[in-house]
Parts: C-alpha cells; sequence; structure tokens
C-alpha cells in the first residue's frame, strides 16, 4: 500500500524496482518536498540533518532525467570526501540495474590512477559522481566533458566549504551550461556558501526540514564525569563496559584519534581508526575491515561524522566536545539509525560546562552516570546543586522583602527580625519540598 506513496511519481519500471529492492516503503519528508521541485527542472536547496534521506530524493528523479540513448554526461554529483562519493555511486548502481537500457555511471576521486581514469573516458558515462578535484582535473585534461549535463549535484555544501573545495565546485560549474539545474544539500547553509549559491542559483526553491528534535528520539544522551581519573583508562573502562555492536570514538584531531586508538591498542582492544592523514589505500582497507565487523572500536575524527556512513553504530562516544557544537549533533548521528536505538556518551571536564549547557538549551537531555569497577552507577542531576543555590537564593530575597525594618526600632529589633526570617525561610523550604515530592 505504502509503496504507491513512490509510484506516484511515474517513475520508470526500474527505478520503481530499485525501490522495492532496497525496502523503502514511503519517502522521506525531504524526498517528498525535493522529489516533485527536480523531477520539474527547478534549481532547490535541500537542508535537513544528516539521516534524512538526501541521497535518495535527488538520484531517483535524476535517474528519471536520464536518456539512455544520449552517450554524453548529463549530471554530475559532487561530494566533499572520498567515501562518500563512493557511497552515492554504490547507490546508483543498486537502481541502475535494473534498467533494460543501458546508464551508464562512473566514480572519479583523488588518490586513485588519473591516467587510468582518463583512458577510461573514451566512452562517457551518463553520470559522473565524484570529488570536486579529481572531476575539475578530468575537465582540464579534456577527457571528461561536462559542456551538456544539465544537472549538478553538491552534496553536503557545508562541509565541501569547509574542507576548501567550493572553488573547484566553482570550476566545475563554470564549464556547464547557462541553463543549469543545481541541487545542493546541506545539513547547515553557512554565509560564507550564499556567495556561490547567489552567482548560480537565481530564486531557487529553498526546502528546509525543521528536525523535529534535535537528535533521534531513540538516542540516550550520557554523560561521564572525568573527576580524578585518566582520561584514557576511563575510556577503556567504558568501551568494554558497554560491549557495544560498533562503538565510534570521535576526537577533534588527527593527532588525537592517533594517540587514543595507540593508547587502547596498548589495552588489548582491537581499534580502526578513520582520520584525513590516511591514505586513500588506508582509508578505503579500513572501511572495508569496519563492513567485516572486523573491528568492534573505531576512533575517528569529524570526517566520519559527516563524510563516511558507517552502518550498525550502537554507541557513540565523545573523547572531546567537538569545538563546533554542531558537529555534537552529527556526531550523535552516526547511531540510532534505520529505527534503531543508540548511546552517545560524552566524557566531559568542568571546563565543558558551558558547552553542555549550551547544548541542553537547544534541546539535548543528558542523563548523568557514571562507571564504577566495570558497572554503570545513575547519578543525580549534575545541577541540582545550582538549582538549589538558585532556590535558596529566591528563598533569602523573598525573606528580606517580607520581613522589614520596621519604622520605629526598639532595642533588639534586629535579633527579633533575624528570628522571623529564620522562621519564614524554614516554612518556604518545607515548601519547597513538598512541590519537589509531589512532582515525582
Amino acid at each position: 500500500m505504502t509503496k504507491q506513496r513512490f509510484e506516484l511519481y511515474g517513475f520508470r519500471p526500474f527505478i520503481n524496482k530499485g525501490i522495492e529492492e532496497l525496502g523503502f516503503y514511503e519517502p522521506t519528508e525531504i524526498q517528498e518536498r525535493m522529489i516533485p521541485l527536480i523531477l520539474k527542472g527547478e534549481s532547490a536547496i535541500g537542508q535537513s540533518q544528516t539521516g534524512t534521506g538526501k541521497t535518495h530524493s535527488y538520484i531517483l528523479p535524476i535517474l528519471e532525467k536520464i536518456n539512455p540513448a544520449k552517450k554524453e554526461v548529463q549530471a554530475v554529483i559532487t561530494a566533499p570526501t572520498r567515501e562518500l562519493a563512493d557511497q552515492i555511486y554504490k547507490e546508483i548502481l543498486k537502481m541502475i540495474k535494473f534498467s533494460e537500457e543501458e546508464i551508464t555511471a562512473r566514480c572519479y576521486m583523488g588518490g586513485t590512477d588519473k591516467q587510468r581514469d582518463i583512458d577510461k573516458l573514451k566512452t562517457q558515462p551518463q553520470i559522473v559522481v565524484g570529488t570536486p578535484g579529481r572531476i575539475n582535473d578530468l575537465i582540464k585534461e579534456q577527457a571528461l566533458f561536462v559542456h551538456r549535463a544539465s544537472i549538478l549535484v553538491i552534496d553536503e555544501a557545508d562541509l565541501m566549504l569547509d574542507m576548501g573545495f567550493i572553488v573547484d565546485v566553482d570550476q566545475v560549474a563554470s564549464r556547464m551550461p547557462e541553463q543549469l539545474q543545481i541541487l545542493v544539500f546541506s545539513a547547515t547553509i553557512p554565509e560564507k556558501l550564499k556567495p556561490f549559491l547567489k552567482k548560480y542559483m537565481e530564486n531557487p526553491e529553498y526546502v528546509h526540514i525543521q528536525p523535529k528534535h534535535i537528535s533521534a528520539e531513540n538516542i540516550e544522551h550520557v554523560l561521564v564525569s572525568k573527576k580524578s581519573r585518566e582520561k584514557i583508562d576511563l575510556l577503556h573502562d567504558m568501551l568494554v563496559a558497554y560491549n557495544p555492536y560498533l562503538a565510534v570514538v570521535f576526537t577533534n584531531t588527527k593527532q588525537k584519534a592517533d594517540e587514543v586508538a595507540n593508547a587502547l591498542l596498548e589495552k588489548g582492544l582491537k581499534v580502526g581508526r578513520i582520520h584525513g592523514d590516511m591514505s586513500p589505500r588506508d582509508r578505503k582497507r579500513m572501511m572495508k575491515q569496519i563492513r567485516d565487523l572486523d573491528y568492534q572500536y573505531i576512533v575517528a575524527t569529524d570526517l566520519a561524522a559527516r563524510g563516511i556512513d558507517i552502518e550498525g553504530v550502537s554507541h557513540v562516544i565523545n573523547y572531546e566536545l567537538p569545538r563546533d557544537l554542531d558537529f555534537y549533533v552529527h556526531r550523535a548521528g552516526r547511531t540510532a539509525r534505520a529505527g534503531f536505538s543508540g548511546i552517545c556518551a560524552t566524557i566531559y571536564t568542568p571546563s565543558d560546562e558551558d558547552a553542555l549547557a549550551r547544548l541542553e538549551k537547544i534541546g539535548i537531555t543528558f542523563s548523568h552516570t557514571d562507571i564504577r569497577q566495570g558497572e554503570w552507577t545513575e547519578l543525580k542531576d549534575r545541577n541540582q546543586r545550582k538549582k538549589r543555590e538558585k532556590t535558596e537564593d529566591s528563598i533569602d530575597l523573598k525573606a528580606k522583602s517580607i520581613v522589614r525594618k520596621p519604622k520605629k526600632v526598639k532595642p533588639g529589633y534586629k535579633k527579633k527580625m533575624q528570628r522571623e526570617m529564620t522562621q519564614f525561610k524554614k516554612r518556604e523550604r518545607r515548601l519547597e519540598s513538598k512541590r519537589g515530592n509531589n512532582k515525582k
């Protein structure tokens, strides 16, 4: 019954067959709003969180628009990381294998043999997927011809900007037709991205999917105080106690990722690692080992929070809170996907209090736990003391406003005022205590 929701778009039979094989039942919100726009030929900006189905919101309508009879590049899809480009490419292959007419797609990315790419471009693919630098190189070498392609996709545009690839995207776009359908997808739209959008997109449709929750409902956000312990010892104990299906430990730098991974290896854990300093071959091998479940633990930088999709993550652990707090949500979003639940745990110190308060303001609710002799223990709200101090301050102010200095003072009036204030405060505390008990 729900399958008809996709059939309403009038996709060709092979696309509907691919949708069925992938087990998609109904479009996600971003798909529901973007697919009709793309089919109509509109340029559009799709802003939504990671894991909302952005990739298929453009793959499906692009495949519908491909003309198998034209043996030329018709669509170019750019992604900021090799892993993401490879994932998009593989999703396209899953669909086009059902087409009776041949549809060709190729993936081009840095770190591979460029000459081999050039040699194979005697026949132009109809769909090009890849990293902007390599696509731009192939165009400059006059091996890849995009001058007739009518669609350009810029996926994870904010990450593209952060990683310095927007210049390459700009150069690719400048080689494409003036009447170009541009599709931009991003979790955020930073100010620095707007000049590029303004240059190439005239009155684009803007689709912003507001998250119903700042992070998925089925993620439990956990805080663990470092206290006086060695941080790496605490992390090791947490990983062993969780015994995860697959855990990703996030650090802020490549150096810290290596340091943490090496320390955990010394403690006897089999640990994988992912960061930008690894060679393309090493990263490819690591991703295969992760997919083959060779590792239970992975230490990673934020490259894995946005640029790489790792399936089956049951636990995310922030060894360090990200400097950019938007990445907290991206990190947490690696778990609890496809309807599963997950845990996002953060090791924190007093210096993190401000960042934690800001995360609480945007809707993250933390539980406070600790690990003692390998067992998890629920702790009281870390803000309880602050709340109690706040209550005491408000009772003091109230007492001072009610128990006033008499107009005509007599000897001993200060002691009498102090007694009255003490009695008033005792009554107020009893009332506060009763209110607290009634809420439970």
